[in-house]
C-alpha cells in the first residue's frame, strides 16, 4: 500500500518521496517499538478497538419522508424538527424540498420525535422508533389548517362614551335637588367636545334650580336694597333677578363652554375620594386655579381663572352706573370668584357625593 502511494507521488518528483519515506520510517520507528515494549499502550488500544466494536453495534439510520396538506398536496417549505436519543438538547431541523421532502442522516437509534410546522398549517408532531441501521421511509404526514381566530374588540368613540358619562352626570343632583353636572366621580373620564361643554352649561343655566337661586339671591338684595338704583315694587326686583341670572350665565358660558373649548380644558372637577383629609383639602382647593386638559394632562385654569374675569367685566353692560366695577374691582369679584369654587370644590370632595343618589358607582382610581 505504502510503495503504490509512493508510486503515484512520484509523478510529483523524488524530493517529495524521500520526504514521504523518511516520514513513514520515522513514525514506524517510534510506534511499532512502543507498541511491542509497552504493555499501557497496548492495553489503551485493545480498549479502543472494544469501543469500535461496541459503536460498530450501534449504527445509525436514517429518516426520511414527506409533508402535505388536507388536499394531498406537497408542502416545500415546512419546517422539520426532529428531537431523538441522547441528542434530545440540541434537536436538528430541516426545511422540506420542492417535492416536500426531508431526511435526516446519521441518526442515532432510539426513540425519536418529530415537530412539523408551517405558515398557515396547525402543527403536527409525529413519533417513532428507529433501529440501528434502519433507514426508516415514513407515511406521508398531513398538515390541518390553521384555525382561524378572529378577535374583534369593539371601541367606542371618545365623543360616545363622553356623551353616555355626561348623561349620568346629568342625573346628579345633591339631596335629589340641587344640580351637580360638573363633577365627575369617574378619574379617567373621556373629555367633552366643544358641544358637549355649551350643551352641559346650556342645560345648567336652564335647570330649575338655577332660577330659584338667582330669584333668592335678588329678594335679598332687594331687602336689603343693593343696587337701589333698580328702585322697588316688582320691577326692581325683576331688575336684580335678571342681573343676577345673567351673571350665572354669563361666567358658565365663559368659563366652562367658550374659554374651555379655547383652551381644550374640562370645565368638570374630578372626585379624588383617596388620600389623606388633608391632601384631599389640598386637591380641592388647588382646583380653583388648575383642571385637566382634555389631553388628561394637568394644568393652569386659563379658563376659569379668565373666566371671572371676563363675567366681572361683562356685568358692567346691565348693572347701574354708579355700582359698575372699576377695574380694581373687576379683578376683586374675580378672586371671590376663585374662592367661591375652591369652597364649591371642597364641599364636591367632602360632602356632596353621600347626598348624591344618583352619582356614579365607579370608585376613584379604578379605570
Amino acid at each position: 500500500m505504502i510503495y503504490g502511494f509512493l508510486g503515484r507521488m512520484a509523478v510529483g518528483g523524488g524530493l517529495r518521496i524521500i520526504v514521504v519515506v523518511a516520514l513513514t520510517l520515522s513514525c514506524q520507528a517510534q510506534v511499532f517499538p512502543a507498541q511491542a515494549s509497552d504493555p499501557q499502550l497496548a492495553a489503551v488500544s485493545s480498549e479502543q478497538q472494544s469501543g469500535e466494536q461496541a459503536s460498530h453495534r450501534q449504527i445509525s439510520g436514517s429518516i426520511s419522508g414527506t409533508i402535505i396538506d388536507q388536499s394531498g398536496a406537497v408542502l416545500p417549505g415546512a419546517q422539520v424538527r426532529l428531537t431523538a436519543g441522547e441528542a434530545i438538547n440540541h434537536p436538528q431541523q430541516v426545511l422540506t424540498d420542492d417535492k416536500g421532502q426531508f431526511t435526516f442522516a446519521g441518526v442515532s437509534p432510539g426513540s425519536f420525535e418529530l415537530t412539523i410546522t408551517s405558515a398557515g398549517f396547525a402543527a403536527q408532531t409525529f413519533s417513532g422508533v428507529l433501529h440501528a441501521g434502519e433507514i426508516q421511509q415514513l407515511s406521508p404526514i398531513m398538515l390541518n389548517i390553521a384555525e382561524a381566530r378572529t378577535t374583534v374588540q369593539a371601541v367606542l368613540p371618545q365623543a360616545e362614551v363622553a356623551e353616555e358619562q355626561m348623561r349620568v352626570e346629568e342625573k346628579q343632583r345633591v339631596l335629589g335637588i340641587v344640580p351637580d353636572f360638573y363633577i365627575s366621580y369617574v378619574p379617567n373620564a373621556a373629555p367633552l367636545n366643544a358641544r358637549q361643554k355649551f350643551n352641559l352649561a346650556w342645560k345648567s343655566a336652564i335647570d330649575p334650580f338655577t332660577f330659584v337661586v338667582a330669584g333668592g339671591i335678588a329678594g335679598i338684595q332687594q331687602a336689603q336694597n343693593h343696587f337701589s338704583a333698580y328702585g322697588q315694587e316688582l320691577g326692581g326686583y325683576a331688575k336684580r333677578f335678571g342681573a343676577g341670572y345673567a351673571d350665572t350665565v354669563t361666567a358658565t358660558f365663559i368659563a366652562d363652554a367658550a374659554l374651555a373649548s379655547l383652551f381644550k380644558q374640562d370645565p368638570r372637577y374630578f372626585y379624588k375620594g383617596t388620600g389623606s383629609k388633608q391632601s384631599r383639602a389640598l386637591y380641592a382647593i388647588a382646583n380653583a386655579v388648575i383642571c385637566k386638559g382634555d389631553n388628561g394632562h394637568w394644568q393652569p385654569n386659563y379658563s376659569r381663572v379668565l373666566g371671572h374675569l371676563a363675567a366681572a367685566g361683562a356685568s358692567n353692560l346691565y348693572y347701574p352706573a354708579n355700582d359698575r366695577n372699576n377695574a380694581a374691582l373687576t379683578f376683586e369679584n374675580a378672586a371671590i370668584g376663585i374662592g367661591g369654587s375652591a369652597v364649591a370644590n371642597l364641599l364636591q370632595e367632602f360632602l356632596a357625593r353621600r347626598f348624591t343618589p344618583k352619582a356614579a358607582k365607579q370608585d376613584p382610581g379604578i379605570p
